[in-house]
């Protein structure tokens, strides 16, 4: 029974994700990005209830004040799908930074080219540096929050917190605005490249804004208060 629920999840997560990126796809030709992440944010919300209503799996949030009403760059550990959605409903507009890849997947991949990510070649490290940095720095200045996953690539929840790349502290000590990091356990219950679900509920922690100008110094402060968080919830 519970395997039916996970392909009916699947299939309205597939079907609604063709009709929502169809919609941003037109949408962008007319409205701000801010509004058509605004319908990205309404289909992301209506997919992780479904999760919930289907698979089980809920969530709840701490430190939710702590997100500021002015840009910073979101920090967060990295373990499934899900946190990739969730994060980008905590501030509008956000710009994520993914791999160049995703953006030729049909449907998918044009709707998230209207919405201003940051692109990278993983592969070209200090090309990718570079462009976050200009990058992240351009949608700052336009009012955007920038989401980094400094882990870089997704970690098994049983390995705890991995290295971080040193570019979330780069940007935010460059651009003067604070690093919001955020803590989860995601990959405890959706799986990460597995069909399986976990049911139960995903806790999500925010910590208080971290400022600083030395950007090595900003990358440790976010990894130890996210691994010494996760010690606490994983």
């Amino acid at each position: 029974m519970y395997i039916i629920k996970i392909i009916l999840f699947y299939l309205i997560f597939l079907f609604s994700l063709v009709f929502v990126s169809l919609i941003i796809i037109i949408s962008s030709l007319f409205l701000t990005v801010q509004s058509i992440q605004g319908i990205g944010k309404i289909w992301i919300i209506f997919i992780l209830k479904a999760l919930k209503l289907l698979c089980g799996i809920g969530w709840n949030i701490k430190g939710i004040e702590n997100i500021p009403p002015t840009p910073f760059v979101m920090v967060s550990n990295h373990q499934s799908p899900w946190e990739s959605f969730f994060l980008q409903t905590l501030f509008l507009p956000t710009s994520s930074i993914m791999k160049k890849e995703i953006l030729i997947i049909p449907f998918f991949g044009w709707a998230i080219s209207r919405l201003k990510p940051i692109s990278i070649n993983r592969k070209l490290k200090m090309e990718s540096l570079r462009k976050v940095i200009a990058d992240g720095g351009e949608r700052i200045q336009e009012g955007y929050a920038v989401l980094v996953f400094p882990e870089g690539t997704r970690k098994n929840p049983k390995d705890g917190i991995g290295k971080f790349g040193i570019s979330c502290g780069v940007l935010a000590a460059n651009e003067s605005v604070p690093i919001i990091p955020i803590c989860h356990n995601s990959g405890k219950y959706w799986l990460n490249k597995s069909f399986k679900k976990k049911s139960g509920d995903i806790s999500i922690v925010v910590g208080k804004p971290l400022y600083g100008s030395d950007p090595k110094k900003l990358t440790e402060e976010s990894r130890s208060w996210i691994k010494k968080t996760y010690s606490i919830i994983g």
